[in-house]
């Protein structure tokens, strides 16, 4: 048999292997999908509502301002006709080039052939034609108020995300080369790849960003030396083993998110936040929430506050021998640190010596980016959620927040790994980002009810506990750290916050970056600057534009905020005491434990 022979009965076979990998896989595609998990209309999309008013208001405008829409259509169709013709007049010319491309830069269409080839060139640019002239279309529409022009825009534009012409398998030229490359195979994989994901999540599609096989949490992430000293339903408590002979008096807590798991503070040794405490002479305890399930559906803020930090406060002042300690909120668990503190405020408990925020609102009068998913159209349909199976599934959190970067977040790692075949990349932000938890279900709903709709808090007072809670009673010394790029906690919302408490002893910092790189930042990366600003003007726009921009972390200066508020030093204490005897190496148990769902 010759060499050719043998390649085409080589050919032959990879492909009908191919074939019959795919009839299986169809065969299972289809079977997910008939059994799908069924997802209410009203967290699929928003209102019906929300579109009336919405068209209504866009009809009303193209009634008032006839000039303005046809305006718009002649250049739409002006700038298509020129593509058009200048696309042909190339061709005509014997050239298989595409013509001059004016247009705008754009990371999606990084491939020269988008550029130099006819087809892909002319397929980009009417993409961006259309997509500006919808832009521009959307730009003066009135009738609509702040909230609904933002929602308007923000979901137009998740639209014209999902038509670029990247998603689509035969207008992306990096997907068509590699199927060519690989005989096929990319596509086989990449089919391989979907029908895993929507079997992981019940037939919906939640694409996974990171190769989960090269991570275990408390092997190769969480890793900083540590035990559990103390647990109950909510949360375990870990204090961690001293680095240093000597440490400061005053003890530490961290009060971490509970919508995703601690560990972001301690992926790894390089840029542990965890261990870089510790390092810096601490006695450090972190807070472990546990992972909800049907049977916490009655758990509400107050529980969280009183099993959680009140607990957590007197088990530290019990093992440290100390009568305060310091502690630090971290986005929700910053809110309801604040929640906290105006709660002993009211009852006079003097345990907490200062507070750290990090990114975290209490004025919810601005809600940024995460805004457009707190209407009643979502919210309503998140309360008939939890109230039907006791908790909010960590799927809807994942979306939800996947959708406010969905270039970032779906629709680029699904290119990747569907259309490229791709394994996911094995990156431990990703695989913390994708290990998130439940919501129980009274908690969910006063949060988002009594917080971020009404912002009782920062107004008439939040009624929890048999108290009304102010944003006025936080009165102790604190620092914020908010960040530049944050689309979850706005720096200017968290700003306007933090300068509603009552503090006469406030730090206001903002850190270069977004909601978790701009925390997770540490000094030897020598990446992420920061802003200070040791005034408090009423406009967080004149905060910054007074504000001194600092190169480097801001965990130096933090740290040195800390130190002076912290006490003497003293000889480094031991893990627990006779009354707290560890109860397991830290991470603990409740972070890798799986919820009865």
């Amino acid at each position: 048999m010759t060499t050719d022979q043998e390649n085409k009965g080589q050919d032959l076979s990879e492909l009908n292997d191919n074939v019959a990998r795919i009839e299986e896989l169809s065969q299972r595609l289809a079977n997910i999908m008939a059994h799908r998990k069924t997802v209410r209309p009203s967290l699929q999309a928003p209102g019906q509502e929300f579109y009336v008013k919405t068209a209504g208001s866009v009809w009303a405008d193209m009634m008032a301002n006839p000039s303005k829409m046809i305006e718009h259509q002649v250049s739409f169709w002006g700038k298509t006709l020129e593509h058009a013709m200048e696309a042909q007049a190339a061709l005509a010319a014997g050239d298989f080039k595409a013509p001059e491309d004016p247009g705008p830069k754009d990371r999606r269409f990084s491939n020269p052939l988008w550029d130099t080839h006819p087809y892909y060139n002319y397929v980009k640019q009417q993409y961006q034609i259309a997509s500006q002239t919808m832009e521009d279309a959307l730009k003066d529409v009135e009738g609509l108020d702040d909230e609904g022009t933002k929602r308007m825009k923000f979901f137009t534009q998740q639209i014209m995300d999902m038509m670029s012409p990247t998603n689509f398998l035969a207008t992306n030229p990096d997907a068509m080369e590699r199927a060519v490359e690989t005989k096929g195979q990319s596509l086989v994989q990449g089919l391989e790849n979907l029908v895993a994901d929507l079997e992981a999540n019940d037939g919906e599609l939640l694409v996974k960003l990171v190769d989960e096989s090269a991570f275990e949490v408390g092997k190769n992430i969480a890793t900083t030396p540590g035990q559990v000293v103390f647990r109950n339903r909510m949360m375990e408590l870990i204090q961690y083993a001293p680095s240093t002979e000597k440490v400061h008096e005053t003890p530490l807590i961290i009060f971490p998110p509970w919508i995703n798991k601690f560990y972001i503070l301690d992926l790894k040794e390089q840029n542990s936040l965890i261990k870089w405490i510790v390092d810096q002479g601490y006695t450090l305890f972190v807070v472990s929430w546990v992972n909800p399930d049907a049977s916490y559906a009655d758990v509400g803020m107050g529980d969280y506050i009183e099993d959680g930090y009140l607990a957590a406060m007197r088990e530290v002042k019990a093992i440290t021998k100390q009568k305060k300690v310091n502690v630090v909120g971290y986005c929700i668990a910053g809110t309801t640190l604040s929640l906290t503190l105006s709660l002993m405020k009211k009852h006079g408990d003097k345990s907490v010596n200062s507070a750290t925020f990090f990114t975290t609102l209490t004025d919810f009068s601005d809600q940024g980016e995460v805004g457009v998913f707190l209407d009643d159209d979502f919210v309503d349909g998140i309360e008939e959620e939890v109230t039907e199976n006791g908790y909010l599934d960590s799927f809807f959190m994942s979306r939800t927040f996947s959708f406010l970067r969905p270039r970032d977040l779906i629709y680029g790692p699904a290119i990747n790994s569907y259309m490229l075949g791709k394994t996911p990349p094995a990156f431990d932000l990703l695989y913390w980002n994708g290990d998130s938890t439940n919501l129980p279900a009274k908690m969910a709903v006063e949060y988002l009810r009594g917080l971020c709709q009404n912002n009782s808090f920062a107004t008439d007072g939040f009624d929890l506990l048999g108290e009304r809670l102010s944003i006025k009673d936080v009165d102790i010394p604190l620092c914020a750290v908010a960040c530049e790029t944050d689309h979850i906690a706005a720096w200017k919302a968290s700003y306007d916050g933090i300068r509603k408490m009552g503090s006469k002893d406030k730090t206001f910092i903002v850190s270069q970056s977004g909601h978790i790189a701009g925390i997770v930042n540490p000094p030897s990366k020598k990446k992420y600057g920061h802003y200070t600003n040791e005034d408090w003007p009423e406009s967080s726009g004149d905060w910054m534009a007074g504000a001194t921009f600092n190169e480097g972390s801001w965990w130096g200066r933090w740290g040195a905020w800390l130190a002076k508020r912290s006490g003497k030093h003293i000889d480094a204490r031991e893990v627990g005491d006779s009354s707290h005897k560890p109860l397991a190496p830290a991470p603990g148990t409740y972070v890798v434990a799986k919820p009865n769902v």
